[in-house]
């Protein structure tokens, strides 16, 4: 799905919920390794909906990439305290999109190996 059909339909559909659709986005910047742009989206996110595992997961991972490891250290802890899934099912990814994902939140975790 592309970015702009996502701004599309919340422009469409102006009272729906808005974290979904911002965690899409923000997911998408961060596969495409625009992580400034992914943050903000994903804040967003979690600012709507604040129990959306995936929203932190993809923040922390974002962040740990871009070098804040503190901030992902951070966001970890408050997707632990969310679930004990830290790394969902990832089958469905590209992977590359995999590699970068979970690379970033071994770094996020403060997995060294």
């Amino acid at each position: 799905m592309k970015i702009e059909h996502v701004e599309t339909s919340l422009r469409l559909s102006p009272r729906a919920r808005v974290g979904p659709a911002f965690s899409v986005i923000g997911s998408a910047h961060f596969y495409a390794r625009r992580f400034d742009k992914a943050v903000p989206k994903l804040l967003l996110a979690i600012q709507d909906d604040p129990t959306s595992a995936q929203a932190y997961r993809s923040l922390a991972a974002c962040y740990a990439h871009m070098g804040r490891l503190d901030d992902a250290r951070e966001t970890v802890e408050r997707l632990r305290a969310i679930t004990s899934e830290m790394v969902p099912t990832l089958s469905v990814l590209k992977p590359e999109y995999r590699e970068l994902y979970l690379s970033g939140l071994r770094l996020a975790a403060g997995d060294t190996k």
